[in-house]
């Protein structure tokens, strides 16, 4: 194991929509200084910066970084689909656990377009085409957009296995609203009903729109250092990352035509089990998460993929409240990508944010009680998935 890493400075935007946003730059900007006030260190003690985007031209970092000031530090830029902030924020977790720097900032932005997620190259070998390839085996293709048949054939696939209701999926967006009303920074306020939910445009049964994530524009920062930089500084007591792993695509992903096995279960078991064991921490540990809930569907498979409800018993976990103030666990307290919205270069980030917010106890109306131990996961299809785990102790 290497030098204890804390996290003592957040930040991010209020996330809007495709053409309300700033340009990328100035969101980014905004965003890195807002951490770099929270955490009361200017930039030129920042030695490194790790800076995740998906969408872009190449050195959108520089681009980005530049406007806080010309110091000549490394910038690496990230591209690791919707788990490219988690990935620049172990990356950044690495470069301090290493002694490679003392205090270093994670970035993530993204100016996102209206409508569903399209690939951008046509005269190249598609990066998702082995996913694609277990779809057109499993269930063909609609007009759908591609994701929402990912992941909602997913959530068909545990429904024909399960019985579970179509309500059920609808239960967690309607769960996603009622937190996000209580945050600030979250694209959607408006709280929803599970009637008016499924009332909502069907996507790709069992997904109706109200349970797929809106594209969205934003950015999230934060400044990662070492003990010695933080009682230096003057911190005392930081949050601080206590476990973090990434796992990518297994032979099962794609040899047992399981749709439920493309969109990542199996990353995420495993990557769940290599934090828990780091930490020494269970679950049961845990107060708070932030999960990856592109799709009402992700959601309810990553409760069982991480050991929140046992396999097959996500519907009950749900309906008996487990996932929500007053049950065992708050699961994206912040709306999650449902409501808060997901830009995906921002996304890890902004579970960052909000996760250090609950353990500091600043976290406004969305408090969680005692929050202590927090559990994020990031998910990207083609494949990463990201877990960390933070502790306020």
């Amino acid at each position: 194991m290497g030098r204890k890493v804390n996290v003592i400075g957040v930040g991010m935007t209020k996330f809007q929509k495709p053409g309300a946003s700033d340009e990328y730059n100035v969101m980014a900007v905004k965003a890195a200084k807002a951490a770099m006030e929270d955490a009361n260190v200017p930039w030129k003690e920042v030695e490194a910066a790790y800076v995740g985007y998906v969408y872009g031209d190449s050195t959108c970092g520089q681009r980005a970084v530049y406007e806080l000031g010309l110091t000549g530090i490394p910038v690496f830029n990230v591209n690791n689909n919707c788990s490219t902030g988690s990935t620049a924020l172990m990356l950044a977790k690495q470069a301090i656990e290493g002694g490679i720097a003392e205090c270093v900032i994670a970035l993530g932005f993204e100016k996102m377009e209206k409508g569903a997620l399209t690939a951008k190259w046509s005269d190249r070998a598609n990066p998702l085409e082995w996913q694609v390839d277990v779809m057109s085996r499993v269930q063909g293709f609609t007009s759908a957009p591609g994701a929402a048949q990912m992941f909602g054939g997913a959530g068909r696939e545990y429904r024909w296995k399960y019985g579970t209701k179509r309500e059920t999926f609808a239960k967690i967006s309607e769960k996603a609203r009622k937190h996000a009303s209580q945050n600030p920074y979250a694209l959607f306020n408006q709280v929803l009903s599970v009637e008016e939910i499924l009332a909502s445009d069907e996507v790709f049964d069992p997904l109706t729109r109200y349970q797929c994530c809106p594209p969205t524009c934003g950015a999230a920062a934060a400044i990662l250092c070492s003990d010695e930089f933080a009682k230096k500084h003057g911190i005392t007591k930081p949050v601080y990352i206590a476990a973090q792993a990434m796992t990518t695509d297994y032979d099962s992903s794609f040899k047992e035509d399981s749709m439920i096995k493309m969109v990542g279960y199996d990353m995420a078991k495993a990557c769940a089990k290599k934090v828990y064991d780091q930490a020494g921490l269970g679950p049961e540990d845990v107060q708070v998460v932030e999960l990856h809930d592109c799709f009402t569907a992700n959601e309810l498979l990553t409760y069982e993929a991480i050991g929140l409800a046992k396999e097959g018993e996500a519907e009950k976990f749900i309906w008996d409240g487990d996932n929500t103030y007053g049950g065992k666990w708050v699961t994206n307290p912040s709306g999650g990508l449902l409501s808060k919205g997901h830009p995906l270069g921002a996304t890890g980030l902004a579970q960052c944010t909000e996760l250090v917010w609950q353990l500091r106890g600043t976290a406004d109306k969305r408090q969680v009680p005692n929050a202590k131990v927090a559990l994020q996961h990031n998910l990207g299809l083609g494949g990463a998935c990201v877990m960390t785990m933070y502790r306020a102790d």
